[in-house]
């Protein structure tokens, strides 16, 4: 897969529970990122950082804590992805907290509702992040990014996009949970989101999973992807905020991105949640990197792809 290709760096935690994953594009940067992507034929622009508000580190006002922080920040990364989009080429989010997925992924709503394209998001994370002001327990917006998304959330974020919902809940997919609240079981449940948990990929594997996710697409599919590194076991990937052990493996997290690389549909993609001051020797950058090369066509044979079967 070769494509013009954007990187766009949000280096903020303003949504997130700890301080640190701000320094996360810069880790992206020193890993190489703009080296491999270019190694795949990609003409590559780098963007640079966005700015926005500091982190004010204070409580929750209303069910909340920093909105008005997380608009700003949301809203550059809206206008950034949308300028880059509107120029034909693949946005990469270089986050920053996952709460910046509202931004990016209501440009891409925007976007395909304009040229009449169909939208599939995939959501790859440990967490639901389906919380909202009245189920959270902590008022951290990287906690809320897929309800806001959905249409449940303050009208200053689920807006965003021109409409509401920007993402309708049959237009996403979510991969590798294994941390949702009390309060978001219901809610998923009652909204109609299509949740393929940890349980659900140890009983029937990570390829059929991915089958079932990506099912659907066609020629006129716009695919998002937004990985949260938290996803991937902790004893892979431990510089991330919110570790929960029991994740992917290395090989299941390399497959479920070659599957998505073997579909051609990728238009737009968010790294999210590394937090380069829990890091090891910059050890969970360095595998986002291998993760995004993966996502990219890299691959150990050139492979003839079969049917495949659900």
């Amino acid at each position: 897969m070769t494509a013009p290709v954007s990187l766009i760096g949000a280096p903020t935690d303003v949504g997130a529970s700890r301080l640190g994953c701000r320094l996360a594009p810069q880790a992206f940067r020193v890993a190489g990122i703009a080296r491999a992507l270019t190694g795949f034929g990609c003409d590559v622009r780098d963007t640079g950082d966005l700015t926005g508000p500091d982190n004010p580190q204070s409580g929750a006002v209303a069910g909340y804590r920093h909105l008005a922080e997380v608009v700003a920040w949301n809203q550059a990364v809206y206008d950034a992805t949308a300028r880059e989009l509107a120029e034909d080429r693949l946005p990469i989010l270089l986050g920053g907290d996952h709460s910046l997925a509202i931004g990016s992924i209501s440009a891409v709503a925007a976007h395909c509702r304009a040229t009449g394209r169909a939208l599939r998001v995939i959501w790859i994370d440990a967490h639901a992040d389906f919380n909202t002001a009245a189920l959270t327990p902590s008022g951290n917006l990287h906690g809320m990014p897929v309800a806001c998304l959905a249409g449940h959330g303050p009208q200053e974020l689920i807006g965003m996009a021109g409409f509401t919902p920007a993402v309708s809940t049959d237009q996403l997919r979510q991969v590798g949970l294994r941390s949702v609240d009390e309060g978001e079981k219901s809610f998923l449940r009652s909204e109609g989101v299509e949740v393929f948990d940890m349980r659900f990929i140890d009983e029937i594997g990570m390829r059929r999973t991915m089958v079932r996710a990506l099912a659907g697409m066609d020629a006129d599919t716009h695919l998002h992807v937004s990985i949260d590194l938290d996803f991937v076991d902790p004893g892979v990937a431990p510089g991330v905020g919110t570790p929960v052990r029991g994740g992917a493996t290395y090989r299941e997290t390399q497959l479920c991105m070659e599957m998505i690389a073997d579909t051609g549909r990728l238009g737009s993609l968010d790294l999210v949640e590394v937090n380069p001051a829990l890091d090891e020797h910059n050890r969970t950058a360095e595998l986002t990197v291998d993760l995004v090369e993966s996502l990219f066509g890299k691959s150990t044979l050139e492979r003839v792809h079969p049917e495949p079967e659900v």
